[in-house]
C-alpha cells in the first residue's frame, strides 16, 4: 500500500479531487488530503466539502509515494504558499509521480519543473506552461517521466490508470529519451 498526497485548496473542481481520491482508496493506498493548513474544511467550485488532514509546513515528500494536483482554482491558491510550492519541488527532485489535471499544471510552473517536459492541461494554461518553456499537446493523458498531467474532468479514467500504474509498477520513461524509444513507449504523440 502507498500513501498517496493529494493537495488541496478552495475552489478545487469536485471530480477532479473525489474521482482520483476514490480510485486510490479503490486500489488500496491511502489517500491524504494535505492543505496549507490541517483540519481546515475546503469546498469545491460545484459545492462538494472536505476536511485537510495535513498542513504541508509538517510533511515531507518523503512520507508519500505520489502526489495529485487537481484542478480548478485550487492551485492558483495553492502555488502562492512558498511551503506547498517546496513540497511539489521535493517530489520532482525524488523521482515520485505527480498527477497533474486541469489547472494543476500551474503547480508545476510555479515549482520550476514543467521546463522541458511535455504536458497537456486545460486549455487556459498553456500558454502559461509554453512561457515555463514546457512542450504543451492536446491529449487526454501524458506521461513524460514522472509528470502526468490531463486536461479536464472527461480524461479521469486516463488520469486516474497512469497515476495508479506509476505507483506500482515505477514512472514512465521521458518523451524523446533512449528508453522511450527503446520501449516504443512515447506517450504523446509527434509534433509536425
Amino acid at each position: 500500500m502507498a500513501r498517496i498526497a493529494f493537495i488541496v485548496a478552495n475552489d478545487f473542481e469536485d471530480s477532479e479531487f473525489s474521482v482520483p481520491f476514490d480510485k486510490v482508496k479503490q486500489a488500496g493506498h491511502e489517500a491524504v488530503i494535505i492543505g496549507v493548513e490541517a483540519g481546515k474544511v475546503l469546498k469545491g467550485k460545484k459545492g462538494t466539502e472536505i476536511t485537510t488532514e495535513k498542513a504541508v509546513k509538517d510533511l515531507n515528500a518523503t512520507d508519500f509515494a505520489a502526489l495529485v494536483i487537481p484542478g480548478g482554482y485550487s492551485p492558483d491558491h495553492l502555488r502562492m504558499d512558498i511551503k506547498m510550492v517546496g513540497f511539489v519541488s521535493a517530489f520532482f527532485k525524488a523521482d515520485k509521480p505527480i498527477a497533474a489535471i486541469c489547472h494543476g499544471p500551474w503547480m508545476l510552473v510555479e515549482a520550476d519543473i514543467a521546463d522541458g517536459h511535455t504536458v497537456t492541461s486545460f486549455p487556459s494554461i498553456k500558454t502559461d506552461l509554453i512561457n515555463a518553456n514546457a512542450r504543451w499537446v492536446d491529449r487526454e493523458v501524458v506521461e513524460d517521466g514522472n509528470l502526468i498531467t490531463s486536461r479536464k474532468p472527461d480524461d479521469l479514467d486516463a488520469f486516474c490508470a497512469a497515476l495508479l500504474r506509476q505507483v506500482k509498477s515505477g514512472i514512465a520513461p521521458r518523451i524523446g529519451s533512449a528508453q522511450a524509444a527503446e520501449s516504443n513507449v512515447d506517450r504523446a504523440p509527434p509534433m509536425h
